[in-house]
């Protein structure tokens, strides 16, 4: 979907700067390039989308259904499993979670997306069987959904949609001041309404950029400048700590799930305890930093510290489990 996008970042860094491939400088370059781009592209298409949404879908309905008790849970499970089936990194699930508040989704089911959806992906998913087997795949994939949907639960429970930020407040009021304006204009046509969706989603766009641009940047200088020793030559020993060092060690760094397998595969070669390994995997792409500075946006510190600490708690669980299992 974006090879386009790799191309251009390819050609710019490497052709027109003429930087080495295989440098630091020219892999966070390219990086930073191809992410900056393919994230805004996908805030401004997801944030249309949801606006053609808020207006042709009753959105109030859906909420109403979410928060049925009847569902037993199960619309955690349902937020946690779309997310496991989308293929985006952290950075790139903020758009969309912009978007479920924005509807009206509630929170919990929203941060259950949020957790899942850096965690597992189709390709993450192929790349795990053909490497590691088809136990280590499905411990993994399941363990993904499990951790979004318990997670999702449980800060559903803490009622944290105060924690929200002040412009993330100011969105939804707007929303709700805008519900009687959009029934009295039901009668418009899309390509009527195109103008005023399309300037909202660029408002959005402007009001997120400073915190993308800082977030991949972030990402990227440890794309390229971090060596992939450096990790599994304190993560081998395979003595307890090693699980909650991988976590803190993993927080700085920034990829999605495709792309850290094949340095897990490097890590499990030089002795690395799978679970070991694959709870850093999950933190580099569930608890990274640039993902914070993308979030700050959108919530208070105190709502990010809670949902990185919730996050972070699980996945260590999670190593201990899968260095048992596996």
């Amino acid at each position: 979907m974006f090879e386009w996008t790799q191309a251009f970042a390819d050609w710019l860094i490497y052709k027109v700067f003429n930087i080495a491939p295989d440098s630091s400088l020219g892999e966070a370059l390219n990086f930073f390039v191809y992410d900056t781009i393919k994230i805004l592209v996908l805030l401004f298409v997801i944030v249309f989308i949801m606006g053609v949404v808020n207006m042709y879908f009753p959105i109030e309905r859906l909420k109403n259904y979410l928060n049925r008790k009847k569902l037993y849970g199960l619309e955690y499970l349902l937020g946690s499993t779309f997310g496991a089936i989308t293929p985006f990194c952290s950075c790139s699930s903020v758009p969309l979670f912009i978007g479920f508040v924005q509807g009206g989704i509630p929170l919990g089911v929203t941060f259950s997306f949020l957790i899942t959806s850096p965690l597992v992906n189709e390709v993450a998913i192929a790349m795990f069987l053909g490497l590691f087997g088809w136990k280590a795949t499905l411990i993994y994939a399941g363990s993904g959904i499990i951790l979004g949907t318990l997670g999702g639960w449980i800060l559903g429970k803490f009622n944290l949609e105060p924690l929200l930020s002040d412009w993330v407040q100011k969105i939804l009021n707007n929303s709700e001041a805008d519900t009687e304006e959009y029934q009295d204009d039901s009668k418009q046509s899309l390509v009527q309404r195109l103008p005023d969706i399309t300037k909202e989603a660029w408002d959005l766009v402007k009001g997120i950029l400073i915190y993308v641009i800082i977030g991949i940047g972030i990402g990227a200088a440890m794309h390229g400048y971090v060596p992939e020793n450096f990790f599994a030559e304190y993560l081998g020993s395979g003595a307890w700590w090693t699980v909650p060092l991988a976590v803190l060690l993993a927080v700085p760094m920034y990829a999605n799930a495709a792309g850290i397998v094949p340095v897990i595969q490097v890590f499990v070669a030089k002795g690395v305890p799978l679970g070991t390994a694959i709870a850093f995997m999950m933190a580099t792409v569930g608890l990274s930093i640039p993902e914070g500075t993308l979030l700050k946006k959108v919530m208070s510190w105190q709502l990010i510290a809670i949902f990185f600490g919730v996050v972070t708690l699980f996945i260590i669980l999670s190593g201990f489990l899968f260095n048992i299992l596996l």
